[in-house]
């Protein structure tokens, strides 16, 4: 065999084992047929994750793991992070956003 025709049966060799592998090992995903979210869902989404860290960060406080000064910082994060997230989702929505909103947005505190 000429050194053409050896290259070209390794072409076609590596081409047929990516086809089997594709075929066969890679495993799709339903988001992969699912339609692409729309910005408001992702902003829905980003805000649940949000509130779930809430939920995380209190618990793991009440464990002992955060000190009060190191919660009352990542919670006042997390709380303007929402805030900002609402306040987009008030934007694309048509909506006004609420007073603790513009509140959060400001960064100030109650005091």
């Amino acid at each position: 065999m000429t050194s053409q025709a050896i290259l070209i049966t390794l072409c076609c060799a590596a081409t047929a084992a990516a086809t089997l592998w594709f075929v066969f090992a890679v495993k799709l995903e339903a988001s992969d047929f699912a339609p692409h979210r729309s910005r408001l869902d992702q902003l829905l989404e980003r805000r649940d994750a949000i509130y779930e860290n809430i939920r995380d960060l209190r618990f793991e406080h009440r464990a002992g793991k955060f000190s009060e000064e190191d919660y009352e910082e990542m919670k006042r994060a997390l709380e303007i992070e929402a805030a900002r997230v609402i306040a987009d989702m008030d934007n694309l929505t048509g909506g006004a956003p609420t007073p603790a909103v513009r509140q959060a947005m400001s960064g100030k505190t109650r005091e």
